[in-house]
């Protein structure tokens, strides 16, 4: 080995090989980076998808047990039906449901806005938007806050909340608000 070689390797060589060693070690940590982003957006992807289930899911059945059952003011009111399954679901581990008031005139006061999700969600859905969601860290876990409208869709429902009468078409009354676990 010559000189000049001998030179190369020293001031050329090595520091490109330790370049290149740089970056592809910190082009794997980028792609396990993207990858595990990948992977986060996937979950509250699923999560959402979910939420949106639970929240056809629910509505549904209040509609159904405000038409099939509920004839007169001294019925299972269908709200107080679904408050009644949200909280086994709760009970159970499954998830986190809550009915939010919108009109400012909650029938009971554990319905009204308790925290900056649920009052900012009231705020955004009053105003038009059709779902609002945020993604949260809680005890180390992450967790999907969501909520949906709900207008009065049906006459019967002023039987009972005769201040509904005022509302407008499609104008949400309340919200459901949402909490799932991220997995």
């Amino acid at each position: 080995m010559n000189l000049s070689s001998s030179l190369l390797n020293r001031t050329t060589v090595k520091p490109f090989t330790w370049a290149l060693a740089a970056m592809l070690g910190l082009s794997g940590l980028l792609t396990s980076v993207r990858a595990d982003q990948m992977a986060d957006d996937a979950a509250v992807a699923r999560t959402r998808k979910q939420v949106k289930m639970l929240d056809d899911l629910y509505k549904t059945a209040v509609v159904l047990i405000t038409t099939h059952y509920v004839n007169d003011e001294d019925d299972l009111a269908a709200g107080s039906a679904a408050v009644a399954l949200f909280d086994a679901m709760k009970q159970k581990g499954w998830h986190e449901v809550r009915l939010l008031d919108a009109t400012g005139l909650p029938i009971e006061d554990k319905n009204s806005p308790r925290d900056e999700f649920e009052k900012t969600a009231v705020a955004k859905l009053k105003s038009g938007e059709k779902y609002y969601e945020q993604v949260v860290e809680r005890d180390g876990e992450k967790y999907l806050r969501a909520a949906t409208p709900v207008p009065v869709v049906l006459e019967k429902c002023t039987m009972c909340h005769d201040h509904y009468n005022d509302v407008k078409p499609g104008e949400p009354i309340g919200a459901l608000g949402y909490t799932l676990k991220i997995e």
